[in-house]
Formats: structure tokens, sequence, C-alpha cells
């Protein structure tokens, strides 16, 4: 009975593990991750790793590279597990291991700013060659089109609650507009803004704009049309103007909604800024890539990814913050 009423003891027994070996969820999660990478690496370089051990001399099976490349990546694993060494540090790999993008991610940020002929400790600006760089590049396409897309979407919002014509004419509209490949559009985006002279920052801003409206319009009406019919009637009740009834109750009521919307917005933007740098290729996290795909350089694409990634991650967190600190002064529950 004393064991059994001892927290210590109950938790230790419930996982069946001592405290100090578990793991948080989500390291655990990542380390399963970087574990299924690193596996998954070796498939995917066999047929370079192997040319290149035959090259230096190693027997491998079958001889012919012409072979070789008819059969599947898994059997050639199993019939030269003694020349798989360099799968882990190939020069040009098809899938970099952790440790290659982690180095290359190192060598783009902080010693490229640090050490770089052009880094900021040298030449007192940023590096075009570091993702310090792009990604600031890419942020600022983001908040701009995060900006217009935000506000264009509470706008549209609000007109469709109040107008039954936008409802049955925007709000269809709006959806068709999301089926369009944003691949396929941007490029024609950037020319026809191209073509009036507009250049630079707006064409992708417009782009991350077009991805991010969207969620806002779902989001901000459903929550506009949230309260209540007893609510609705209350305010009818005192006579109230339109103009009240939206500020005092559909846009208080709509607050968990529309900040619910805008984490899908920001993550959207960021996508849609990384897309539009695609055709442009003057800087920014998308150029990035598109440059280390027609260099082979497959760590440079996966070091961009992170970096896409953490800010997205980052810019989720800080709306999340704000909506907490928001809520808390509304006397809303987070």
């Amino acid at each position: 009975m004393a064991e059994a009423s001892d927290p210590k003891a109950g938790a230790t027994a419930g996982t069946g593990w001592p405290r100090w070996l578990r793991l948080p969820p989500v390291l655990g999660m990542v380390l399963a991750l970087l574990a299924i990478w690193y596996v998954a690496v070796v498939p995917m370089n066999v047929k370079e790793v192997l040319t290149a051990a035959e090259r230096a001399g190693v027997e491998v099976s079958p001889p012919s590279a012409v072979d070789r490349r008819d059969m599947g990546n898994w059997a050639l694993v199993f019939r030269n597990p003694h020349a798989l060494g360099d799968s882990w540090s190939s020069d040009r790999p098809k899938l970099p291991a952790p440790h290659q993008v982690l180095v290359e991610l190192y060598d783009s940020t902080i010693d490229e700013e640090l050490n770089g002929r052009r880094g900021i400790v040298r030449s007192g600006t940023l590096s075009n060659r570091s993702l310090v760089y792009h990604a600031l590049v890419t942020l600022n396409a983001t908040f701009l089109g995060f900006l217009i897309g935000a506000l264009l979407g509470v706008g549209l919002a609000v007109g469709i609650v109040h107008s039954r014509v936008m409802d049955m004419s925007v709000m269809p509209w709006a959806i068709v507009s999301q089926t369009i490949p944003i691949v396929a559009l941007a490029p024609m985006i950037i020319v026809v803004l191209y073509s009036i002279g507009v250049q630079g920052l707006i064409p992708k801003a417009v782009i991350s704009a077009y991805l991010s409206f969207f969620p806002v319009v779902v989001g901000m009406v459903k929550g506009l049309r949230s309260p209540d019919a007893m609510q609705m009637d209350l305010m009818r009740t005192y006579s109230a103007p339109t103009a009240s009834v939206l500020t005092k109750l559909r846009l208080p009521s709509s607050i968990p909604y529309l900040f619910a919307s805008l984490k899908i917005a920001i993550a959207a933007s960021l996508v849609g800024a990384i897309v539009g740098e695609l055709p442009v290729q003057k800087g920014g996290l998308g150029a990035r890539m598109l440059a280390g795909s027609y260099y082979g350089q497959t760590a440079q694409i996966w070091a961009a990814l992170l970096v896409a990634a953490a800010l997205a991650a980052l810019l989720v967190y800080a709306i999340a913050a704000l909506e907490r600190r928001t809520l808390r002064r509304m006397g809303m529950k987070p």
C-alpha cells in the first residue's frame, strides 16, 4: 500500500522506465525522425556511393554501372554492405544526412557572417550568401503580404456578414480562387505587375496576400456569426445600430476565430513569399532553394528548408503569444 501511494513510484511504474530515461514527447519524435532520416540516406545515395567506391578500386556487385542503374536501391544496399561507408558523407548526395545539413546551416549563417569576405564583421552588412540575409528578404515580403491579406480578409468578412449580395457573390469566388495552383499563378502575377512597372517587394507580397486572405475570411465570417440569437435579439431590443452591433458584439466574439485564422494565414504568407521568390531569383529563401537545385547542392536546399520551418514556427508562436495576451485582457480564458 505504501508503494502504491507513493507518486514517484507510481509514475515510474506506470511507464516501466526510470525517470531519467523518459524523454519528452517532442524530443522523442525528433530523435525518431532523425533515425529514420539517417536510414533513408543509405538507399537514396547508394548508386552514387557504389560508383565512387568502384572508381576507388573497391569490388561492388554488380560490377557494371548499367546493371546497377536498373536495380532497386535496397537490393544494392543488401548486396554491398561493405561499400556503403560514404553514404553519410557524399559530396553531392540526393539526400544529405542531418549532420551535413547542420554543417551547411552553420557555414551559411554564423561562419559566413563572422569569417566571410562579405559578412557583417568584415563588410558591415549582411552577406548575400548568408541565410540570415535571405531569411530577412523573405520575412519582409511575408509581413507585408500578411498585413494586406489580413486586412483584406477582415474587410471581406464584414461585408459578407452584412450583405447577402456579397455572401452570394464574393464568397464563392474566394473559394474558387484557392483552387488555382500558386506555382502556376505566381509567374503570371509577377509578369503582369512587372509590365506595369511594379517589381521588387510588392509582387511577392501580393502572392503572400493571395494565400493568407482566405483563412482570415473563413475564420472571421464564422466568428462574426458566432453570437447566438438571444444576444442578437438583445441588441435589437436596445435599437443598437449596425455599427454598434459590429463593434460591441460581433468583433469581440470573433477574436478567438480571428487568431486561429491568423496562425494559418502567417504560415501561408511565408509559403507565398517563398514561392514568389522562385521566378524573381533576387534573394530570399526561395531563390536560395532554387540555386541549390541548379547546382546540385541538396544540403543548401535542406538548410533553407530548415530555416523556413523555424521562421514559420516562430511566427505562429508570436501570433499565439499575442492571442493569449489579448484574450486575457478581454477577460477570456486563453
